[in-house]
């Protein structure tokens, strides 16, 4: 068995996956948790953060994702052993490609929801703390988008 790890995160936007990483990142020893900040994670958002400030322009997301998921499978070649996807991952054709590299790659694969999409206090919660403004009529959206495992 690999001790490899690829975590494939998913939920909706303010759900707290990036919070579920931090706290991940800061449970590991102090040289792995360097290694996963320096060379580990992978979120399409990072591409939208210009001097800071993050800029969304829908017309850019599928070259971000291919952006993302190039690096994700470069930290896989590099025998990284821990890699994550901080992605919404809503859809099964979202992560399909992560999961499937990492398997070819010879990782142990977790997938880890955070929240339940569905749930109406949930998607109010995310609309209030999500860090891009993205609205409730939005979550809403794409939590019915969501499919289970």
């Amino acid at each position: 068995m690999s001790e490899n790890i690829a975590i494939i995160m998913r939920g909706l936007p303010g759900s707290g996956k990036s919070h579920w990483v931090e706290r991940f990142i800061l449970s590991l020893p102090l040289d792995n948790a360097i290694s996963v900040r320096q060379r580990g994670i992978f979120s399409t958002d990072s591409f939208f953060y210009h001097q800071d400030r993050y800029l969304f322009d829908a017309k850019k997301l599928p070259e971000y994702h291919q952006c993302n998921l190039a690096g994700f499978i470069q930290a896989l070649s590099s025998s990284e052993p821990i890699v994550i996807c901080d992605n919404t991952n809503l859809c099964r054709w979202e992560y399909i490609a992560y999961e499937a590299a990492a398997k070819a790659l010879g990782y142990q694969v977790r997938i880890v929801l955070v929240g339940e999409p569905s749930n109406r206090a949930h998607q109010l919660e995310c609309a209030a703390r999500n860090r891009h403004g993205v609205p409730l009529v939005q979550i809403q959206r794409m939590a019915a988008m969501f499919e289970d495992f």
